[in-house]
C-alpha cells in the first residue's frame, strides 16, 4: 500500500478520529504553539506517533508549496472504494443522498465537492476511473477533513452504476443549461443521485441520456455559468430543504 501525504489541522484530525494507524511520521513548524495545533499534538504524542519539528522552508518544500498550516503528516493511503462497495454503503439508508461527478478533473473543486456532499449528509460521492481529480493532498487539504468521511467511489463504467443504482430505486437527476425546468421545480425527496456535470463541457452524452430527469439553476445575472463545486452545493442544499420539509 503506497503512502500520502495530508496537510493542515482539519485533514490530521479527521484521520486522527478515523483511523489514526494510518499515521506514519507528522512534521510540525518548529515554535508553533497555539489553542488549535496543540491539542492534536497531545492526541498524536498519547497514541505514540512521531512528530518532527522543521523549519519554515523545509517544511514549504515538503509540501511543495501547497498551504499546510505548520502541519503536514505522512499517513498509509486510506481506504480505496469501487463499485462493489456501493451496496455496503447504501444498506440500511432508506432515503439516501449520493453525488456523482462526471469528469471533474480540478483536484480543488474535487474537494470542496467533498466538502459539500458531507455538509449536506451525502452518503458517498461517485466518479468514474477515468476523467476524475484525483484524491491528493490539495483536494483532502480543501476538503477540511470530509475526505476521511465520505466514500469517494471509483466505478469503470458510470453509465453502467446508475443503470444498476435505478434498478434499486435511485433518481438521478442532472444539471444541464439545456433542461426545461430548473432545480426548485424538481422533486428531491425520495432515493436521489445529484450528477454535475464537468466545467465547461457538462456531463458526456451517455450519462446525460441515463438521467431520470435534467434540470438547471436559474441565472439572473450576466454570467452563464457557476463553479461546480458551488453549484453542488446548490443542488445538495435544496435537495436537504425538501426532504426536511
Amino acid at each position: 500500500m503506497s503512502n500520502e501525504m495530508i496537510y493542515g489541522i482539519h485533514a490530521v484530525k479527521a484521520v486522527l478520529a478515523s483511523d489514526p494507524a494510518r499515521f506514519i511520521e507528522v512534521y510540525v513548524l518548529k515554535g508553533r504553539e497555539d489553542d488549535r495545533l496543540l491539542p492534536v499534538l497531545k492526541e498524536l504524542a498519547e497514541l505514540g506517533i512521531t512528530t518532527q519539528e522543521m523549519g519554515r522552508k523545509a517544511l514549504d518544500d515538503k509540501a511543495d508549496g501547497a498551504s499546510h498550516q505548520g502541519l503536514i503528516a505522512r499517513v498509509k493511503q486510506g481506504r480505496q472504494y469501487n463499485e462493489n462497495d456501493l451496496d455496503l454503503i447504501l444498506d440500511g439508508k432508506e432515503n439516501p443522498l449520493l453525488l456523482v461527478l462526471d469528469g471533474v478533473t480540478d483536484p480543488h473543486n474535487l474537494g470542496a465537492c467533498l466538502r459539500n456532499a458531507d455538509a449536506a449528509g451525502a452518503c458517498a460521492i461517485i466518479v468514474p476511473k477515468d476523467r476524475s481529480a484525483p484524491l491528493s493532498a490539495i483536494a483532502r487539504k480543501v476538503a477540511v477533513g470530509a475526505a476521511e468521511v465520505v466514500p469517494l467511489v471509483r466505478v469503470t463504467n458510470l453509465a453502467r452504476t446508475m443503470r444498476a443504482l435505478q434498478e434499486k430505486g435511485v433518481w438521478f437527476v442532472g444539471t444541464a443549461g439545456e433542461a426545461t425546468h430548473d432545480i426548485y421545480q424538481s422533486k428531491m425527496t425520495g432515493p436521489l443521485a445529484i450528477v454535475m456535470g464537468a466545467e465547461g463541457d457538462g456531463m458526456r452524452r451517455l450519462t446525460r441520456e441515463t438521467c431520470d430527469e435534467l434540470i438547471s439553476i436559474p441565472m439572473g445575472g450576466s454570467v452563464s455559468s457557476l463553479n461546480v463545486s458551488v453549484a453542488t452545493g446548490i443542488c445538495l442544499f435544496e435537495a436537504v430543504r425538501q426532504r426536511r420539509g
